[in-house]
């Protein structure tokens, strides 16, 4: 058999399924295919070689693979149509090229042409398994992203809600036990949660998902318009109103009603959804005929109710009627976890409506996204990506396209990992490895202490301290 058709089966993905990841190099000089296997394989790569563009372009054909290392020169093809061709089939596959003609005008045309770097023979070995690992950081987030999607779209179908931490877990169990039901809901959590996009998912998951889905936003107007917009009015009731007008309770009727910032109507708007929630029946402002509705109440605030009841803010049969079943959303801070996958959703989303090229975030501007404390929550996250994929000028987004406040500029931002070759897990672990050891100075290593301040049980959050390695330090009581 020729030394072009042979492949090496030092390695195959089946027979080492503990690798770090699956590497597939393509080109024609076995020296160099020898060199790069030896090096991949040391460092804990399923790796797969393969002498001509034909041959590469057929394995991948046949499996997956989480960079290409693709020479420029084969004796088949010219590196830059395997290239294309490798991204007719996958336009999202790594491909590092390799050359040993370095030229500008070659990398400039290999990046247009879509690979994920440029390197030139004979290479730095430190550099080059730096780009590997970063690439298939990035490589194994998407394929993770994709596959929770797929197994979440399976289980309950809920488009457009992003996680996999066990706070969102819970809450997609809740969500989909609730929906079928006929309750009135109470959705609790900081602005910029997703309170609505839970909403929409209950709706969408009742009996009532052919029917009208209506949120009102009732912090934004004032009570008179409010309840104008609510209840509907007849002619005449009020100066401006020169017609009838149907009210949101009609519109919304047999379907759902989203009463968004609950905690900001008046008592006496307050006194009327009561009476609305009790016997389904309202009457249009002006008017004296009763109404009959079949509405689904679900309500949504930011703000402690409880609190608002003992001051005589807000009605306790009102906050009893609502409150019959509760669900609180973490703030992002709570489940940094998701980051990434938010990150790569929101990057796929505002590339594919500004018709760019898909963008992904290197690891230098990953730290800070990582750290930041979000007090905006996912809306926050979800603007600082767009801001990013408008302003970017090519296919990455690195730290110079985040916001000041967020990148460190002017301002600390604690530091996870100096190394820039860190992996996307890497900088994960170290910063959740950070927050516990945080936590657990504030409570002075009592272990309870910081279960309970990140609400998880006790042995969740012992399962992390031994999976992490950090070593706990006893309070000293002596004396001196």
């Amino acid at each position: 058999m020729s030394e072009a058709a042979v492949i090496s089966r030092r390695s195959t993905p089946e027979s080492v399924p503990e690798s770090l990841g699956r590497v597939l190099v393509i080109d024609d000089e076995a020296e160099i295919r020898e060199s790069l296997e030896t090096l991949l394989q040391l460092e804990g790569y399923t790796v797969t070689s393969a002498a001509t563009g034909t041959e590469g372009t057929t394995l991948l054909g046949e499996r997956s693979f989480d960079i290409v290392l693709l020479d420029l020169a084969l004796p088949d093809k010219n590196g830059m149509d395997v290239l294309t061709e490798i991204h007719m089939v996958n336009p999202q596959q790594p491909v590092i090229m390799i050359t040993a003609y370095g030229t500008v005008e070659n990398a400039v045309r290999a990046m247009q042409t879509g690979a994920t770097n440029f390197i030139q023979k004979p290479w730095d070995n430190e550099k080059l398994l730096a780009d590997v690992r970063a690439a298939v950081a990035r490589q194994r987030a998407e394929e993770e992203n994709i596959q929770l999607k797929r197994a979440l779209k399976q289980r309950y179908d809920f488009e457009n809600i992003v996680g996999k931490s066990e706070p969102m877990l819970k809450i997609f169990d809740l969500v989909s036990q609730v929906s079928p039901s006929r309750s009135t809901i109470l959705l609790q959590g900081e602005s910029g949660t997703g309170k609505e996009l839970i909403a929409k998912a209950i709706h969408l998951h009742s009996a009532r998902r052919d029917r009208p889905f209506v949120p009102v936003n009732t912090g934004s107007m004032p009570a008179d318009l409010l309840e104008s917009n609510l209840f509907g009015h007849v002619k005449g009731a009020f100066t401006s109103a020169i017609a009838s007008k149907k009210g949101l309770f009609e519109v919304a009727d047999r379907g759902t009603l989203f009463l968004d910032e609950i905690g900001t109507m008046t008592l006496d708007t307050q006194s009327k959804i009561l009476r609305v929630l009790q016997d389904r029946k309202f009457m249009h402002l002006g008017g004296i005929q009763e109404m009959q509705v079949d509405v689904r109440i679900i309500a949504a605030t930011n703000v402690d109710l409880r609190q608002m009841v003992r001051e005589g803010r807000f009605r306790e049969d009102l906050f009893y009627r609502l409150n019959v079943i509760t669900i609180d959303l973490p703030p992002l801070r709570q489940r940094r976890e998701d980051i990434p996958l938010l990150v790569d959703h929101f990057l796929k989303k505002y590339s594919d409506e500004n018709e760019r090229p898909r963008c992904r975030v290197n690891t230098e501007a990953l730290r800070p996204l990582l750290t930041y404390s979000w007090p905006g929550n996912v809306r926050e996250l979800e603007n600082v990506i767009e801001r990013a994929v408008v302003l970017s000028s090519g296919t990455e987004i690195a730290i110079d396209l985040l916001p000041d406040h967020i990148a460190g500029r002017g301002t600390p931002v604690p530091v996870v990992d100096s190394d820039p070759a860190s992996s996307l897990f890497d900088i994960m672990e170290d910063c959740e490895r950070r927050i516990i050891m945080d936590m657990l100075e504030k409570c002075g290593w009592n272990q309870t202490e910081a279960a309970e301040r990140f609400h998880v049980p006790l042995s969740t959050l012992n399962q992390k301290i031994k999976r992490l390695n950090i070593e706990i330090r006893k309070k000293n009581n002596h004396r001196e």
